[in-house]
Parts: C-alpha cells; sequence; structure tokens
C-alpha cells in the first residue's frame, strides 16, 4: 500500500509511538484488504466503551496510547458504554464502576467525544459522500444507505487508529465499484411494524452474507423503521449497506430473492426465546437508541399510566435527545419507567440487576441477549411492550 512521505514519517515513528502504532494498525489493514492508499476521514466512531464487552486486557493499550499523546485529529464519538450514573451505576459494584469511568478517561485524553451513543447521526447528520471510520453495525448500514456517507464496518482498535491519523484505507464500501448491488430483494409483504422491519433485517442478514442489496417494495418508510431494518441486517450478517425507494441501477447477473409474509412471521416467532406463560423482568426500549420522535411517541403512548409491580421499563437515548425531549421525558418518568443515557441493555449488567427475561422491539436485541445478557427475550412491537410495562 502506497504511503506518502508524511504518512511514512508517521509510520517511522518520527510522530511519537501513539501515531506510529495507529499508523501501522491501518497500514497493516489495509494490506490485508488490497488498499491502494490511505483517505482522509472526516469523522470516527469508536466501539469498545463499555467495560463490560471490553474487558481488562485493552485497557493497558488505551492508557498507553493516551499516555504517549495519542490525540483524535477528526471529530470522534463514542459507542455506549456499561452504566448510566443516574440510575444502573449505582446498582453495579465499586470496581466496575472505577474501569468503566477509566476507560472512559483515557478516551477523553485523547480527544473523544463522550456521545456513548450508537446512533451519532442524531447529534450531527453525516455530509452525504462524506468518507467516515464508524465502528457501530447498526450505524454503519445506516450512514451508507439512508444518509449516503460513506464508510467501512470497522472494528474497534481500527476506529480508534483512523481517528488519531485522521485517515483510513481506501478499501471496501469507500470505493464505488464495491457499493453496486449484488442482489435483487422483492419485498411481496406488507410490512406493518417496526418488528417486522427488523424481522426482515435480520432474515436478509442471514441469506445475503455480504451482498449489497436493492430492496423493492420499500415506500413511504420512516426513517424509525429503517433504524430498525439496519440494525438487524447487520446483527445476522456482514450487509454493510442496501438501496431502495427510487433506485434506477442497471442490474447485471444478480441474486434474486423474494421475501413473503410467511419469512417475516417466522423470523418474528424465532426472536422470542421465552414461553408464553413468563412475564418480563424488563422491558427494553431504544436499542438502537431512540429518536425524538420515538421519545415523543413513547410517552404519549404512556398516557396517565404506572409501572407494574416487578416488572422495570428502560427507554435508551442519547444525552443529546434526552434534552431536547425534556417535557416528555418528565412525562416517560412520571409513570415509573426510566429514560435512560449512555448505556444499553445489551451492554450493561442485566445479569447482576436479576434480569432473566427481557421484552423488547428491537431485533438486534431479541438476537444478541441470550447470549450478551444470558436472558430469555419476548419479541413484540411498542404497543404490546408498553402494555406489560404499565398497568391499566
Amino acid at each position: 500500500m502506497y504511503l506518502t512521505e508524511e504518512e511514512e514519517r508517521i509510520y517511522e515513528g518520527e510522530l511519537g509511538w501513539a501515531n506510529q502504532i495507529c499508523m501501522k494498525i491501518l497500514a497493516r489493514l489495509g494490506e490485508l484488504f488490497n488498499a491502494t492508499k490511505l483517505i482522509p476521514i472526516s469523522w470516527a466512531h469508536g466501539s469498545g466503551v463499555s467495560y463490560k464487552t471490553l474487558g481488562d486486557a485493552p485497557i493497558a493499550f488505551l492508557e498507553a496510547l493516551a499516555s504517549a499523546g495519542g490525540k483524535a485529529k477528526v471529530k470522534a464519538t463514542l459507542n455506549p458504554q456499561s452504566f448510566d450514573s443516574e440510575y444502573i451505576g449505582r446498582n453495579v459494584g465499586k470496581s466496575i464502576r472505577q474501569k468503566q469511568l477509566n476507560v472512559l478517561a483515557q478516551f477523553e485524553k485523547m480527544g473523544f467525544t463522550e456521545s456513548l451513543s450508537c446512533t451519532p447521526y442524531y447529534l450531527e447528520r453525516p455530509k452525504k459522500g462524506s468518507h467516515m471510520a464508524w465502528a457501530e453495525s447498526s450505524a454503519v448500514v445506516y450512514a451508507n444507505s439512508v444518509l449516503g456517507a460513506w464508510t467501512n464496518r470497522e472494528g474497534g482498535p481500527s476506529a480508534l487508529a483512523a481517528a488519531i491519523v485522521g485517515k483510513t484505507p481506501n478499501h471496501g464500501i469507500h470505493k464505488a465499484e464495491n457499493r453496486q448491488p449484488k442482489a435483487l430483494v422483492k419485498l411481496e409483504a406488507k410490512l406493518k411494524n417496526e418488528i417486522e422491519f427488523g424481522a426482515l433485517g435480520a432474515y436478509l442478514g442471514t441469506i445475503l452474507e455480504d451482498k449489497i442489496p436493492i430492496i423493492q417494495g420499500l415506500s413511504n418508510v420512516s426513517n424509525d423503521n429503517l433504524k430498525q431494518l439496519c440494525a438487524a441486517i447487520a446483527t445476522t450478517g456482514m450487509v454493510n449497506m442496501f438501496h431502495f425507494g427510487n433506485v434506477s441501477k442497471k442490474l447485471g447477473a444478480v441474486e434474486k430473492v423474494s421475501i413473503e409474509a410467511r419469512n417475516i412471521k417466522h423470523t418474528v416467532e424465532s426472536l422470542t426465546t421465552a414461553s408464553k406463560s413468563k412475564n418480563p423482568d424488563l422491558v427494553f426500549l431504544g436499542c438502537p437508541h431512540c429518536s425524538l420522535s420515538e421519545i415523543k411517541q413513547i410517552a404519549n403512548q404512556i398516557g396517565d399510566r404506572k409501572i407494574r409491580s416487578g416488572v422495570k421499563c428502560w427507554i435508551c437515548t442519547s444525552r443529546y435527545i434526552r434534552e431536547k425531549a425534556k417535557g416528555h421525558v418528565e412525562k416517560i418518568e412520571k409513570s415509573g419507567c426510566h429514560v435512560i443515557t449512555d448505556t444499553c441493555a445489551v451492554v450493561t449488567w442485566t445479569e447482576q440487576l436479576g434480569i432473566k427475561v427481557i421484552m423488547t422491539n428491537s431485533a438486534k436485541t431479541a438476537h444478541y441477549a441470550p447470549t450478551l445478557n444470558k436472558a430469555e427475550t419476548i419479541f413484540a412491537p411498542l404497543k404490546e411492550c408498553l402494555k406489560a410495562a404499565l398497568k391499566g
């Protein structure tokens, strides 16, 4: 892979160890994917922030990088951590709190913004056609497919390295020829709610592998439903983008897939693992983090109802959205539900809180909870989730 004179100097260590190790990570990644050069990026979004999923081993690397003067050269944001300070953080051990806060301190030293959200595009909409290095899979698919930005699905180390160097290898979705559709998906079923959009994504992820599809039959779709589709397709497969709407592209020999109502129904059913007799310990909404419109919708549907005894209800969002939705948040929390920022159920300590059954309208959570949370799942639309959480 070709490096400019300045990049060679960084690679040789002339600008310090932190820049050198990050350049070596990017150069090695570029070699693995046959990239010819590095390209500038406008934004890096890092994962590997939650101590629950990160563990102890990588913390020493973060400390070394920060101590050696590693600094983000571009806009740099972060995925959720393992708890919020207002609610969950009070219920985890002191050691966990200290280790998580140390992780955040290292990112702060390196100039990352503590957005702590999987929906960074609510904080600021990336420019169409801008090159980025994002490591949150659901946000990657949304950025490429809905917002028209260009980003590969980075790992935590490569997104961190890209932030510090300000560049990423020119491969994958960064090249126009690799953004062309390889499959034609005909949606024969009419999708009724957010969980069916999630089910569509989950089903496509399992059958497309990494093939970019054109999805025919998606019309007048809300961004919130597209978000559920993006999150689910990234969860069960390696698809990094899709085309939809009024797409006029000449298709060569592409795989053709027909999606019928029975495929959606079966996928919805498969994402529930708890028996019908079980009630949820936790009703969880906000994976990916809730938008302003979703917070408003939840507040309106809650009305004057109150939380049931024996069940928790979490609505997860970013600090930015929570601040914009103050009045709706107050209404939600009067019911006994908690509007939580900085974390989500998938990356927090639900087991320590005695949560064994999680009810959610997120296909991503329903897919991950049995392994990451060791919890059974109930997959249901928003209205049913709130009915299970609230009296009346």
